[in-house]
């Protein structure tokens, strides 16, 4: 299921961002990016809706997909 990311709290939704930045706990790039600035990009994406954020009702899990995976895997 597609949730809409405007129905999540702000609070929420910084935290699901946040959570899914830093998943991994890794960061694989030449120069380290400071989290804020990736919360900025997630968040814009979010907007533009090239990502989406997707709960998983059999996992009970959420995470964010790009819209065209989101869209094959609730197919």
């Amino acid at each position: 299921m597609i949730i809409p990311y405007q129905r999540l709290s702000p609070e929420a939704l910084q935290g699901l961002i946040e959570e899914f930045i830093t998943r991994e706990g890794t960061d694989y790039g030449w120069e380290e990016v400071p989290l804020g600035t990736k919360v900025s990009q997630v968040r814009y994406q979010l907007e533009c809706g090239d990502i989406v954020i997707v709960f998983d009702e059999k996992t009970e899990s959420v995470t964010l997909l790009p819209k065209r995976d989101a869209e094959q895997f609730l197919s």
